[in-house]
């Protein structure tokens, strides 16, 4: 039989793709998720298990029920400005979610989980491209939950025996390229999805936070990784977890190259045929000039490469889905 996949936060933007992915790749799959940011709508075939993390002993009973052989594990809150705004939400969902989920694979024997991390745990880099070498230094509540998770899986790879992949993702973009899924967040915070919807008329003008940066057109640099390369990462993961490599370990997910705001405005403004209007607005505290990932450790030991790193390539599967779903999904 195919072995199950148990993937926590399944209908969220990059747990859907990835479900799927985990299909496409010869895993049977049982998405546990509480829809409060999720969308039914997102789920294409599985298990599913309407369960919120926080919820101790429901999350016992799923895991000694179905003995999945390993965890993806996507549930989190993740609005850097909500978390500075409520840390207490951001503490109680993402650790909190965490230490029962890691519990109850203790307690059921499930010996392999891949947790979606983030760049944000570096916080301000000394060096690009950032390593996975490089100080983890959080600067806000967010990735202060999601660096406290990762220690948490620390203590519990050594203390149990929990094998553990930790994926540290820096700008996921696009959608599946066969237009089953997407992206829909609300509230929409990622700049491609907003870019698109003002170059569209829907929505007023977007802001551009700052432009005087000391980069070449003096807006910030970021690392855009497309959704379904990110979804191909995570099976690799899993498939190197049942393999039998274990022990905690560490990968940045990005593509390697940066792009600039101006640079993103101007490819979706291409894209859709029309300029995106935007305005120039205050720096944010805390953005830096530049943040790019080096993704030679992942690409060593796991093999995986990121193969639509082109940000037109990005953008067009972004803009095909908004097209296709204009109020996002049906749910």
């Amino acid at each position: 039989m195919q072995p199950l996949i148990l993937v926590a936060g399944g209908a969220g933007y990059i747990g859907s793709h990835t479900a799927v992915a985990l299909q496409e790749a010869g895993f049977r799959t049982l998405v546990l998720d509480d829809f409060s940011t999720g969308h039914r709508a997102a789920l294409r075939g599985g298990a599913v298990v309407e369960i919120d993390l926080l919820d101790r002993e429901a999350v016992r009973a799923a895991l000694a029920v179905h003995r999945p052989a390993a965890v993806v594990h996507f549930a989190a809150r993740c609005y850097v400005g909500e978390s500075m705004q409520d840390p207490g939400l951001y503490y109680r969902n993402n650790v909190g979610g965490t230490l029962n989920l890691l519990e109850a694979m203790v307690a059921a024997q499930v010996g392999s989980i891949v947790f979606s991390s983030t760049c944000a745990t570096y916080g301000i880099p000394d060096r690009v491209p950032i390593e996975e070498s490089c100080p983890q230094r959080p600067i806000n509540p967010y990735g202060n939950t999601k660096l406290a998770c990762e220690w948490l899986l620390r203590d519990f790879a050594a203390a149990h025996g929990v094998d553990v992949v930790a994926l540290r993702y820096f700008n996921a973009a696009g959608a599946d390229p066969a237009g089953r899924l997407g992206e829909d967040h609300r509230p929409e915070t990622h700049l491609i999805p907003l870019a698109l919807a003002a170059a569209a008329g829907r929505r007023g003008p977007l802001q551009v936070y700052g432009d005087d940066y000391p980069t070449p057109d003096g807006t910030c640099i970021r690392d855009y990784v497309h959704v379904a390369d990110l979804a191909d990462a995570h099976v690799l993961a899993v498939q190197s977890l049942l393999g039998g490599e274990g022990g905690f370990r560490a990968y940045n997910l990005g593509n390697g190259n940066g792009a600039s705001v101006a640079e993103v405005v101007a490819t979706c403004g291409r894209v859709v045929g029309r300029a995106v209007p935007h305005v120039v607005a205050a720096r944010r505290p805390g953005d830096p000039p530049r943040l790019v990932g080096s993704t030679a450790r992942i690409e060593r030991e796991l093999g995986w490469r990121p193969r639509r790193s082109d940000l037109a390539e990005i953008v067009a599967t972004a803009w095909a889905w908004m097209e296709r779903h204009p109020d996002g999904y049906a749910d």
